[in-house]
């Protein structure tokens, strides 16, 4: 994954990358140790509403070279539930006066 831009993954285009790079996330290995949950919320903060839940699911797919829509059929309550998990922590951290999206 090291010498792969993150436009070069599976499922993957030039403006996913230009958005991830502006969350701070600059190479397909960042994302792998982010993580897709975690880079979704960033983008999430970032661009507001215009990061749907195809977006997390082609990153998953991305980081594991597979098709984002075998993910959205076949592991999607999971990854909804890693979401939900997330936003839970996130609004913990925010009440503690941490920013988790830095």
């Amino acid at each position: 994954m090291d010498s792969l831009r993150l436009r070069d993954l599976k499922g993957l285009g030039l403006k996913t990358e230009q958005q991830l790079i502006a969350v701070g996330i600059n190479t397909p290995q960042e994302l792998k140790e982010f993580g897709a949950v975690f880079a979704f919320l960033k983008l999430k903060a970032h661009h507001q509403d215009n990061i749907s839940l195809n977006f997390l699911y082609a990153m998953i797919g991305a980081v594991e070279n597979r098709s984002w829509l075998d993910i959205a059929q076949n592991e999607r309550e999971s990854i909804l539930m890693a979401l939900e998990g997330y936003t839970e922590l996130e609004q913990q951290l925010r009440e503690e006066g941490i920013d988790f999206n830095t």
